[in-house]
């Protein structure tokens, strides 16, 4: 069975928002069996939506429209589709109802006539309430297509799909099964892994296909396969992993499901009953940010500083000026001094640091742009590794934050 996602918004098409609906749906119709073959954004015209039904119905079964559904005289994904399935719009007293005690109990703007106009709905189309937002679901059927209509607001989609759709879609459809693995590995480009598994990779059978997804630091290798009998399908990806595995054992830090970097991280040191602080210069305290997303840090996270300057670490993490003077700010000496001087400062096991010349100008006469130095401290002592990170600020930044979690996971993995 296939789909198309359809984002309907002129903010997408100008940037103004970016489409994480795509990204929600595509695992959701993955996770049950349905492969979506494309994904389109389109502006907020009925010639645009009526085009791309047409043209999607040839190659498709099922499409999934988000956004337009609002009470405003933009919001025409309700009226389009009305028209294209020949109906009309009818009164719904439940849903009515249901917009009201909304905007009676969360909503402090008193409701209006164009609010419960949302309450004029398909009357052959089948409806699903939402509950928390004004916008119901539409399901229509005709004209050999499936046609989802979901407002745009993400969480108001992800409780509609989750709770109504999903559900609807398993009744009613035999869907294949859909396997999807993906290993992550850290400290190898693509090209160097797919120099490394090419012999493996080759005698892969034809149902299982290979996706190499790089980012700055990190590869993620996806084994994918489909088909009719779930235990088989697996079965022939899981004994493909095991070998894989083997082969990239030195640079293999996880399966993606068990979560990201930090978050394994977190649960080491949880285990181990150790804490972590961290010092950033040249990534301006993106790593402690990342580490704080996750429920549960505070009980290994003990804090973070973000000495950008020099004044910084010297007062704040007791970093010599006389060191700075002598070393440059961009330098494995000031790395290890603040390492030490942040675990210090915390009183945590470990602490790690980064300073570093991101660019585009040269702070420290001394470095190089891209030149990053990268130092943990523990209770084995201090060391700091030296990297070039290209030079583009972007790059540098998330690369050394990458590389960051890579060295200490790797410390604590073996420690």
């Amino acid at each position: 069975m296939l789909a198309e996602l359809v984002t309907i918004g002129d903010e997408i098409l100008i940037g103004q928002i970016v489409d994480t609906n795509s990204v929600f749906l595509s695992k959701s119709l993955s996770s049950i069996g349905i492969s979506v073959s494309q994904i389109t954004s389109i502006s907020d015209k009925s010639s645009d939506i009526i085009n791309t039904i047409d043209r999607s119905r040839e190659n498709c079964d099922l499409i999934i429209l988000t956004g337009g559904l609002g009470p405003t005289s933009d919001d025409i994904t309700k009226h389009t589709l009305c028209s294209y399935f020949n109906d009309k719009l009818v009164w719904y007293p439940e849903i009515k109802k249901h917009i009201e005690k909304l905007f009676a109990e969360n909503i402090s703007t008193p409701i209006s006539d164009m609010n419960r106009e949302q309450a004029l709905l398909p009357s052959s189309a089948k409806i699903f309430k939402n509950h928390y937002g004004t916008a119901s679901g539409m399901w229509f059927s005709g004209k050999n297509i499936e046609v989802i209509a979901l407002p745009g607001v993400p969480y108001e989609m992800k409780s509609l799909m989750e709770k109504s759709i999903i559900p609807e879609l398993k009744n009613i459809f035999d869907r294949p099964y859909i396997y999807n693995k993906t290993l992550v590995t850290y400290g190898l480009g693509e090209s160097a892994i797919a120099s490394r598994i090419s012999g493996w990779e080759s005698k892969l059978p034809n149902s299982i296909k290979l996706a190499y997804l790089p980012s700055l630091g990190k590869v993620r290798l996806r084994l994918s396969s489909i088909g009719c009998i779930e235990k088989d399908v697996k079965k022939e990806v899981d004994d493909q992993l095991l070998v894989l595995k083997l082969l990239i054992s030195d640079i293999y830090v996880g399966d993606e499901e068990d979560g990201p970097i930090e978050l394994l991280i977190g649960k080491i040191l949880e285990r181990k009953n150790k804490t972590l602080s961290i010092a950033e210069s040249c990534t301006g305290g993106k790593i402690s940010s990342i580490i704080t997303a996750n429920p549960g840090a505070s009980n290994y996270y003990k804090g973070g500083l973000v000495t950008y300057v020099n004044d910084s670490k010297v007062s704040l993490l007791n970093v010599s000026n006389k060191l700075i003077q002598e070393k440059g700010v961009v330098s494995s000496s000031v790395a290890e001094a603040m390492a030490i001087g942040v675990a210090k400062h915390f009183k945590s096991d470990y602490g790690i640091s980064t300073t570093g010349n991101a660019g585009p100008t040269l702070g420290d006469k001394k470095s190089k742009i891209g030149q990053v130095f990268i130092a943990i401290s523990g209770p084995n002592g201090v060391f700091s590794k030296e990297y070039m990170m290209g030079n583009h600020r972007d790059r540098v930044i998330n690369k050394s934050i990458n590389k960051a979690f890579e060295m200490f996971f790797r410390l604590i993995s073996s420690d």
